[in-house]
């Protein structure tokens, strides 16, 4: 009986490809520092709308690189992460977590109606921080808070038909159901109403947020004198200068 040949098969070369990052949990990406640091529990402020939302360690730099809002893609998969981060923050009852990630919801649905209305995304001739320096250089005195400002802003005219503007609108709106829903949560509003009764207490039993801390850092510090007014203006500078090459890095399309 004739003996059948079998021919080799070669092996296959082996896989150049490298292998993939290990996937993060929840938790990892999301670690709740105020749970365990009461400094920065009672150094955070609610405030109003966004405030704060640039400025407030860690939790700026935990959520600020899952912050997007260029195209409606982009928008669907940025909201859904930063409410995931809401939900996991509730969960854990970190009111700080929970509404610095409601923050970062709400500037989307702003940021991106604010590229929606004016073409460049400029809303104002200048900053609150702008005209505070005016003001302040022409009296002598220190530069105020900008989000304590009463100067008025001019407003530049809406701009239409401009590229991207349907896009951004349509990202706006993205956001804008998120930011509702967080802002009725019940568990969020629960822990809220602890977190501001905590505040209160701590305040009464002599707590105090130094000016240079909090939301707030930075702007009260530019009225001190020498080196501390020079170290306060160089770090605001490099913070702002990061914040807004991120900003410019969303608007750009594709």
């Amino acid at each position: 009986m004739p003996r059948t040949r079998t021919s080799a098969i070669p092996s296959s070369p082996p896989s150049t490809k490298s292998p993939s990052p290990p996937h993060k949990s929840v938790r990892d990406l999301f670690p709740t520092p105020a749970l365990h640091d009461e400094h920065i529990r009672m150094s955070y402020e609610i405030a109003r709308g966004e405030q704060g939302v640039l400025t407030f360690e860690p939790y700026k730099s935990i959520l600020l690189p899952h912050w997007r809002f260029r195209t409606v893609p982009v928008a669907e998969e940025s909201s859904k992460t930063l409410k995931g981060a809401f939900d996991h923050y509730v969960q854990e009852g970190d009111l700080v977590g929970s509404d610095m990630a409601r923050k970062f919801i709400q500037m989307g649905m702003t940021r991106a109606k604010r590229y929606a209305n004016h073409a460049g995304g400029k809303k104002y001739a200048k900053s609150s921080l702008q005209l505070e320096r005016e003001a302040a250089a022409l009296t002598g005195d220190p530069v105020k808070n900008p989000n304590h400002s009463h100067i008025k802003r001019t407003e530049l005219p809406k701009s239409t038909g401009h590229a991207g503007q349907e896009e951004k609108l349509a990202a706006s709106e993205i956001f804008k159901v998120l930011w509702k829903e967080c802002m009725k949560d019940e568990g969020y509003l629960r822990l809220k109403e602890q977190w501001q009764k905590e505040k209160k207490e701590w305040m009464k039993a002599g707590g105090k947020v130094k000016k240079e801390e909090g939301i707030w850092k930075g702007y009260e510090a530019e009225g001190g004198r020498g080196r501390n007014r020079k170290k306060a203006i160089k770090e605001e500078a490099k913070d702002k200068s990061g914040q807004e090459e991120h900003i410019k890095k969303e608007v750009v399309d594709d």
